[in-house]
C-alpha cells in the first residue's frame, strides 16, 4: 500500500495529484479493487458521532485530503502531507486517463438530467467510447442487485458514485464483487460541477484554501452551519489533538 499520514486518527495518502493517478493507474492494470474516499473539514467533523460515515471512511483503500484545512491541519499536527487532491479534480483527471488508456467510466448518481449532462459533457471532450454506462442515484432497495448487475456487464473500469455517504460505501461493500470495477471512487457533488449547475472558485482561490468561502458566499443560508460551525468545531479538533493528545 502506498505511504500515509495519519492525521485526527485518519490514515491519509500522503501523494501528490500525479503519484495518486499512477497509483490508481496500477491498480487499475492489475485488476486490484480500490475504494477511495476524501475527507474535508467537514466530513471529519461528522465523522465524530456519526459512527456509519466514520466506519464507511475507515474501510476505504484509499483516501486523500480533498480540503486545504486538513493539509494545514497535518502540517500543524507535523504529519504533513504533500498536497490537496480534491475530489473534483482527481475525477476530471480520471476521466482524462480513461481516453488516454482505453478505460471505460460508469457514472452513478444525481439527478438523471444532471448525470446525463455528465456524460453529455465527457462525449464531448473525449469521446463515446469512455462512456460505459451511466445511472441516476434514485433507486429502492429492490433494485440494488440490477444496478449492481448492470455495472458488471457494461464493463468499466473506473465507477464514480455520486451519492451521500454512508448510503454509496455501503452500496460499494454490499455489491462490490458483482460489479467486479477495479475503482470506484465518491464524488459528492462534482456531477453538479461538471454539469454546470455548481460553479467552482476561481482557480487563486482554490490555491489559497478559500474554495468554501466562495461556496458560502453563493449560498449563505443554506451553507452557513456547515461552514463556519463546522470550520470552528474542526479547528478545535486539531488543537485538541495536538496540545492535549499530541500529534495524531
Amino acid at each position: 500500500m502506498t505511504k500515509t499520514k495519519t492525521v485526527l486518527n485518519i490514515p491519509v495518502q500522503a501523494l501528490s495529484m500525479s503519484e495518486t493517478l499512477d497509483f490508481i493507474k496500477n491498480r487499475i492494470d492489475t485488476n486490484e479493487f480500490t475504494q477511495h474516499v476524501v475527507v474535508n473539514a467537514g466530513k471529519i467533523v461528522s465523522m465524530q458521532k456519526d459512527e456509519a460515515l466514520r466506519q464507511s471512511v475507515l474501510d476505504a483503500d484509499m483516501i486523500n485530503a480533498d480540503g486545504m484545512s486538513v493539509v494545514w491541519a497535518s502540517r500543524f499536527l507535523g504529519r504533513a502531507l504533500p498536497a490537496r487532491v480534491a475530489g473534483i479534480d482527481l475525477m476530471l483527471e480520471l476521466v482524462k486517463m480513461a481516453h488516454e488508456q482505453g478505460y471505460k467510466c460508469f457514472f452513478f448518481g444525481a439527478r438523471q438530467e444532471v448525470v446525463e449532462k455528465v456524460v453529455e459533457t465527457f462525449n464531448q471532450e473525449y469521446s463515446p467510447e469512455i462512456i460505459a454506462g451511466f445511472r441516476n442515484g434514485y433507486f429502492n432497495d429492490n433494485e440494488e442487485e440490477q444496478i449492481a448487475s448492470e455495472i458488471s456487464k457494461s464493463g468499466a473500469h473506473m465507477l464514480f458514485v455520486a451519492m451521500s455517504s454512508p448510503k454509496k460505501e455501503i452500496f460499494v461493500n454490499k455489491y462490490k464483487k458483482l460489479m467486479n470495477v477495479p475503482f470506484v471512487m465518491g464524488v459528492g457533488g462534482s456531477f453538479d460541477v461538471v454539469a454546470g449547475i455548481t460553479k467552482r472558485a476561481p482557480r487563486w482561490i482554490q490555491k489559497i484554501g478559500l474554495e468554501w468561502f466562495f461556496r458560502f458566499i453563493q449560498e449563505p443560508r443554506r451553507m452557513w452551519r456547515r461552514y463556519l460551525v463546522g470550520n470552528s468545531k474542526f479547528i478545535m479538533l486539531v488543537l485538541k489533538s495536538r496540545f492535549n493528545n499530541g500529534s495524531s
